[in-house]
């Protein structure tokens, strides 16, 4: 039977292992999971695909982008738009596929009022004393540049109320799981299997 995929929208500060959670339940053999592609206005880095990694633009085409509102939200960092294209999820969800959209919180609520049908989880640290250890532990960064981080991590947490779920990344494998089955709950839902009931309301 015919099941719609999910928009799933995941947040959570620099650190929590947002990245490395998405990959390692994307490699974990559920072919229904795609990742959401952005689009932005900076070149491709070598290696980088079109279509694959994001959809690169020239900044006249992204302006042409929010004219038309093709876009759930955008935002300028560095000289360069980047933007979630409304096409590529809704075309990745109507072919059955569960579509992962990594996201920060600012970006991650424009979605969720312009989408509320989706999922959305916040990833978090076992605690803030980690969070400091992980950023520190990767070892490219000064102090002032780690404070920042830390600074701008208390700022995105305040946000974790907004969501749906919170998953605590203390154990990767754990945390994984935990995503794994908030997606299988979410399609159990009643709400998504109405049509199923109407089957035998109708007998």
């Amino acid at each position: 039977m015919y099941r719609e995929g999910l928009l799933v929208v995941v947040s959570g500060p620099s650190g929590a292992g947002k990245g490395t959670l998405l990959n390692l339940l994307k490699d974990s053999g559920d072919n229904n999971i795609r990742f959401s592609v952005s689009a932005t206005t900076r070149a491709p880095r070598v290696g980088e695909v079109d279509g694959v990694n994001y959809f690169f633009k020239t900044k006249e085409e992204f302006m042409l982008m929010i004219e038309n509102d093709e876009l759930f939200e955008w935002v300028e960092y560095c000289d360069n738009f980047y933007g979630t294209p409304k096409k590529y999820i809704e075309d990745t969800i109507k072919g059955g596929y569960d579509c992962l959209l990594e996201i920060e919180v600012e970006g991650a609520a424009k979605v969720m009022k312009a989408y509320p049908e989706c999922v959305s989880v916040f990833i978090l640290p076992p605690s803030f004393e980690e969070l400091r250890r992980r950023i520190e532990k990767r070892g490219t960064e000064d102090v002032e540049v780690v404070n920042k981080r830390l600074e701008r991590a208390k700022k995105e947490i305040a946000y974790a109320s907004n969501y749906d779920y919170i998953i605590v990344n203390d154990n990767l494998k754990d945390a994984v799981e935990g995503l794994r089955s908030i997606i299988k709950a979410e399609k159990l839902k009643l709400k998504r299997n109405r049509d199923v009931l109407c089957q035998f309301e109708h007998n």
